[in-house]
């Protein structure tokens, strides 16, 4: 799964990295109609239900033969919330999809065809249980584990941080969604909610023995296909097996990226860097 993850590039140099023309920060928009967009502080441990940057796919210039407008980048609020939703805190039980029923389930399915994204990160954070006898173990996911809670109960939690060898950022799959509260007054922007899932899939080789599920991550050269909303059902499944696993590092981290109460920079730096061993690669 994917619960926790940092984003610390400011609007421009996420312009800059995903190709996105220069948008003015807190433009004048119809909520109903188009997602804000917001500076947001650096956030190094982004929990549910927090805002997140989001990069969009080009949208239909006018009508007939028109081009394409451009990319676009928003703010929305990760958990989805789908449309027929009663209450909006449904969101942060909808923080990720899962990529082998993203296209069946009622509450992901239209997002999934209509409206993809992709959102930035530093790098996403996943834990591995350690046991009382000094075992470890990869953790798991409660809709594929019925011992899921019992398990995570009696372990204690290895916090590891998952990025490029680069500095660049990773680029999570993303579906997101527009919400109306019903019990605010529609001329208020603030009845519209804008929010995202990340999706997910099995966990790579590579990763497994941190956790049976990861985030997909779309590689670059295959951005446009992601947020193209004509792409097919075929070629989508195909781009959600491409997360490029052997481009990453894997860093154990400190636990107390554990809390969300904790954010800081120092939250992304190897364990190993203070204790004087080589970080943990995949190869």
């Amino acid at each position: 799964m994917c619960g926790r993850y940092a984003q610390s590039r400011n609007v421009h140099q996420l312009q800059l990295a995903f190709g996105v023309p220069e948008q003015v920060v807190g433009e004048e928009a119809d909520p109903r109609a188009w997602p804000p967009l917001e500076e947001l502080d650096p956030d190094y441990n982004i929990s549910p239900g927090r805002p997140v940057q989001a990069v969009f796919g080009p949208p239909p210039q006018g009508s007939g033969e028109a081009e394409p407008g451009p990319r676009s980048l928003h703010t929305l609020r990760w958990g989805l919330i789908p449309s027929w939703a009663k209450d909006r805190n449904i969101g942060y039980r909808m923080i990720n999809a899962r990529s082998e029923t993203v296209a069946e389930k009622p509450a992901f399915r239209s997002a999934f065809r209509h409206r993809r994204c992709l959102l930035p990160a530093d790098a996403y954070y996943e834990w591995q249980l350690l046991n009382k006898d000094g075992t470890a173990e990869a953790s798991t996911s409660p809709a594929t584990d019925p011992q899921h809670r019992k398990r995570k109960a009696k372990a204690a939690k290895k916090p590891f941080s998952i990025h490029y060898h680069q500095e660049e950022p990773l680029a999570l799959a993303g579906i997101f969604e527009r919400w109306r509260d019903p019990e605010v007054d529609e001329n208020d922007p603030g009845a519209w909610v804008w929010s995202c899932a990340v999706i997910t899939t099995e966990a790579a080789p590579e990763l497994a023995h941190i956790h049976e599920r990861m985030p997909i991550i779309v590689p670059s050269d295959r951005w446009a296909s992601w947020l193209d909303p004509s792409t097919g059902l075929d070629e989508l499944t195909h781009l959600m097996d491409r997360t490029p696993v052997d481009r990453f590092d894997v860093d154990e981290v400190s636990t107390d990226v554990n809390s969300i109460k904790n954010n800081r920079p120092d939250l992304l730096e190897p364990v190993s860097d203070t204790e004087g061993d080589e970080p943990e690669t995949l190869f």
